[in-house]
């Protein structure tokens, strides 16, 4: 085995991760020392905690050359089965597996704190979702992205295709949006969607003046369009494109604004289907990997996600910089949405670290204290109960304590 090469040590860049410390999640306030070099280890000075320099990252606790997992991650993220990496590395299934779980969750916390922050101006979204055929089980993973620039805004993965699905897909959408926003949602017949997109895009308005409680309404600039495809013997006959919430005149500008087409279509997400089940092994037809549990496609889709808004370039976001008409500026989904200013790489994105939210003094309960302020002149108050009894007479002798001393009886005969 191939033992990892130490990289530099910079206290600077790091934070404690120690939930429980005041100074947790800060960066450059001289908090952090070296604690080891050889181990790769750090000191907070305000908790006494030491922590490793992987803490947070996918290579926590892994032994394994950073190489080799950077590369296992890589063959998993662009489709190959762990079948092929076991034959090819010889490796143990379990521990590919492992690797791949971790990526996936590693992917989910860059997801959350990067993308879902309420930052983007969507204009135009689309949601879908995908049949898996499992082992013994039919699951279903729900899928959204942001049409203008191609970033994959998130996804969630269900037994059964409900009411359930759709609401947590449509908050997910929800947690990356700019709050009352002009934007169009373009979806598939199911008729779950409509009401899964109203409650997720309102807002609580107070109509009457004093007590009372808020009423929830949806944004004013929300459309929703709606494409349903009718087949005859598996092969399309019609398409209805009609508007469940808005009006089309709306909707046509917010397809011109953000370049989705010339009508109402969600020909965008399914392309975004077609290049997830092309990377991840599980989602393919008829297939010796097919997944056995939600975890493993919850995690498998969050990896591919990322990666293709951090780590790919999108060839439909490739523009002609300025001055320069024979080489284009090509985008990452992630550039164009303003979130990164560079390529990032697998290793980058594995290794990211999430610092945690800073510490807030918890809120003290029951009545303050009141602040008496005292004149200088008068004494102080004593504290404690006051005296009962007088003090002792330092010219009488103390009485002696304990048990008091026997004296012979024959000092007293003789």
């Amino acid at each position: 085995m191939q033992k990892p090469t130490a990289e530099p040590m910079e206290p600077s860049e790091q934070f404690c991760p120690n939930l429980t410390c005041c100074a947790r999640g800060q960066r450059g306030q001289g908090n952090i020392a070296i604690h080891d070099r050889k181990r790769q280890r750090y000191r907070c000075k305000m908790c006494k905690r030491t922590f490793s320099a992987r803490r947070g990252t996918l290579f926590e606790g892994l032994r394994t050359s950073t190489d080799l997992v950077v590369t296992v991650v890589t063959l998993l993220a662009f489709g190959c089965p762990v079948q092929a990496i076991v034959q090819a590395y010889k490796l143990d299934e379990r521990t590919v597996a492992s690797w791949r779980d971790r990526a996936g969750w590693q992917c989910q916390r860059v997801h959350q704190v990067i993308v879902e922050q309420g930052q983007l101006d969507l204009i135009h979204v689309q949601a879908d979702e995908i049949r898996v055929k499992a082992r013994s089980m039919v699951a279903w993973m729900g899928l959204a992205m942001m049409v203008s620039t191609r970033l994959w805004l998130g996804g969630v993965v269900s037994r059964t295709r409900d009411t359930s699905l759709a609401d947590r897909l449509l908050s997910q959408v929800r947690a990356c949006s700019q709050a009352l926003c002009t934007l169009l949602i373009c979806t598939d017949g199911w008729a779950a969607y409509p009401g899964s997109i109203k409650r997720a895009f309102r807002e609580k308005v107070k109509r009457t003046n004093g007590r009372g409680r808020a009423c929830l309404e949806v944004w004013p600039g929300l459309q929703i369009g709606t494409v349903i495809k009718h087949t005859v013997k598996k092969r399309l006959s019609e398409v209805v494109r009609q508007m469940s919430h808005g009006t089309l005149e709306q909707a046509m500008l917010l397809l011109a604004r953000s370049q989705g087409g010339q009508m109402l279509n969600t020909s965008f997400i399914e392309r975004f289907n077609g290049t997830m089940r092309e990377r991840l092994a599980t989602l393919t037809h008829k297939c010796r990997q097919a997944a056995q549990r939600l975890q493993v496609l919850e995690t498998g889709m969050y990896l591919i996600g990322s990666v293709y808004n951090f780590c790919c370039f999108h060839q439909a976001l490739s523009t002609r910089a300025a001055g320069e008409a024979q080489r284009p500026l090509r985008q990452t989904p992630a550039m164009a949405s303003g979130l990164t200013d560079h390529l990032w790489s697998l290793s980058e994105l594995v290794s990211y670290k999430v610092a945690p939210a800073p510490w807030v003094e918890p809120k003290r309960r029951g009545r303050p204290r009141r602040q008496l302020v005292a004149e200088p002149s008068l004494p102080k108050r004593p504290r404690g109960r006051p005296r009962t009894r007088p003090l002792p007479d330092p010219n009488m002798p103390k009485r002696p304590r304990g048990r008091p001393r026997k004296i012979p009886l024959s000092t007293f005969t003789g």
